[in-house]
């Protein structure tokens, strides 16, 4: 498998912090091969003898806007137990309800786009129920729980301008932290 050449845009580029806009349908083929290079890019990303050959950073999600694309799509790759993957391209996503019990990744969120590490949680919902659009512009929806509901999430702030830091209380950064569930 051959890595695709994708370019993640480091945290100082102005542009991660713009609002992303609607995609039209039906997605183009240069829009739906990027998807699939971009996806295949995170499931390469969360092999370690591959991540380690190419100096890659693992990661799940991955947003246009990251590549300094403002158009509201993004991909996940999440590796189930027994090794493989379940794939994601989610385009004009919209979250239709949250559940009021908040969680947190308890060695706290990372992005490919932030290259140092940071201190602090952020609070997510645990599950949310989002609708999206495919390729040819159906409607979809899905129920998304626990890390998949933080990906998602994680990725829609992404669409809005929104990194995982602006999300982590400079002052206090655990802030609330004995009011969620830890991941």
């Amino acid at each position: 498998m051959k890595l695709p050449d994708i370019k993640i845009l480091d945290e100082k580029h102005k542009i991660l912090h713009t609002k992303s806009t609607e995609v039209s349908f039906p997605v183009d083929q240069k829009t739906q091969k990027l998807c699939a290079d971009m996806i295949t890019y995170l499931k390469m990303s969360q092999d370690e003898k591959i991540a380690e050959k190419y100096k890659l950073r693992a990661g799940m999600g991955l947003a246009f806007i990251q590549l300094g694309i403002p158009q509201r799509i993004f991909v996940i790759a999440n590796e189930k137990e027994d090794g493989t993957f379940e794939e994601y391209t989610i385009i004009n996503p919209k979250i239709v309800s949250q559940s009021e019990e908040l969680i947190y990744v308890g060695e706290g969120e990372g992005c490919l786009s932030v290259n140092r590490e940071v201190e602090g949680i952020v609070p997510r919902a645990a599950r949310i129920n989002l609708e999206y659009y495919d390729f040819e512009g159906n409607k979809k929806t899905i129920r998304a729980r626990e890390d998949l509901a933080v990906a998602f999430q994680h990725e829609i702030d992404h669409l809005n301008g929104i990194l995982f830091v602006d999300r982590i209380d400079p002052k206090n950064p655990y802030k609330d932290m004995e009011k969620m569930r830890e991941l």
